[in-house]
């Protein structure tokens, strides 16, 4: 089943939701295939999917409240690598935790020649559609063009899909067979939504976890579709959930950004001071 092509313009709306247990069978969700359909592609879509989240750790994936990343990243320009590596420390925090969805990201520089060791300077702080640099000076707001990066990213996250897609009203969720992702045996799994956005996942034959997931958009300077993707490898269980160590992005196929992640903890008590635009850094 080929896949439509995609108009998104699609931001995130943060919401205020109480903290509430999310069911992981997405089999459960009445069938959008057309009248006549035999069906069989859509229940297979379906059984992956569920077999995705029980692999990820089912309910306790799903009810994540908070994740804490250290890590390292690269940028990346036509599939040629940035000599520059940064460091980085991300706090996320997720609609379970009962609070807005935020994300808060702070880069590490060295502390100088005298005083050993590294500070963070700059934070990007992610919350209600907006997107904010924070520093000792103060708070600019992120470009234009980065914000909706950003946010369309979220929106065909597989948190996202997970969460919100597979509940909408006219959802398909269609199998589309075996592939090949990095010489490994894949089962591509495609979400079609009512509005005719979609998210490909392409999940480890084996294991069933995703180890890449695709989007399509609308570029409204040269009017054609842009793809992105985001590869996941190197899994290691933390708290008993299993979390790529490895994630890699592309954009229309040549590689754009890498994170390599050293250490990760979920579930820990945040300060809601933390994303918080208005808290400015304090010198150091």
């Amino acid at each position: 089943m080929k896949r439509l092509a995609l108009t998104a313009t699609l931001l995130f709306t943060a919401t205020l939701l109480a903290p509430r247990l999310l069911r992981a069978q997405a089999s459960e969700i009445p069938s959008a295939a057309p009248p006549g359909q035999t069906g069989s592609d859509a229940e297979r879509g379906r059984i992956l999917i569920d077999q995705m989240i029980a692999a990820l750790g089912g309910d306790a994936w799903l009810n994540r409240t908070t994740m804490q990343l250290d890590g390292r990243t690269s940028a990346f320009f036509h599939g040629q690598p940035n000599p520059y590596i940064t460091e980085y420390h991300e706090l996320r925090r997720f609609p379970a935790s009962g609070q807005p969805e935020a994300d808060r990201i702070g880069f590490l520089t060295e502390r100088g020649m005298i005083l050993p060791g590294k500070v963070v300077d700059v934070v990007q702080i992610w919350i209600a559609d907006n997107g904010y640099e924070i520093t000792f000076k103060g708070k600019t707001d992120l470009p234009k063009e980065q914000v909706e990066d950003y946010y369309r990213r979220r929106t065909h996250s597989i948190e996202e899909v997970v969460h919100t897609w597979i509940h909408a009203p006219g959802v398909m969720i269609v199998a589309e067979g075996a592939t090949m992702v990095e010489r490994r045996l894949a089962d591509k799994v495609s979400i079609l939504s009512a509005n005719n956005d979609a998210v490909t996942l392409e999940l480890d034959a084996a294991t069933h976890l995703p180890i890449r997931r695709t989007f399509q958009w609308r570029n409204p300077q040269f009017k054609d579709y842009d793809e992105e993707a985001e590869e996941y490898d190197d899994y290691h269980t933390v708290q008993g959930l299993p979390t790529p160590m490895t994630i890699t992005r592309y954009h229309n196929g040549d590689m754009s950004n890498q994170r390599y992640l050293t250490k990760v903890v979920y579930n820990a008590t945040l300060s809601p001071d933390l994303f918080d635009p208005a808290v400015i850094l304090k010198k150091k």
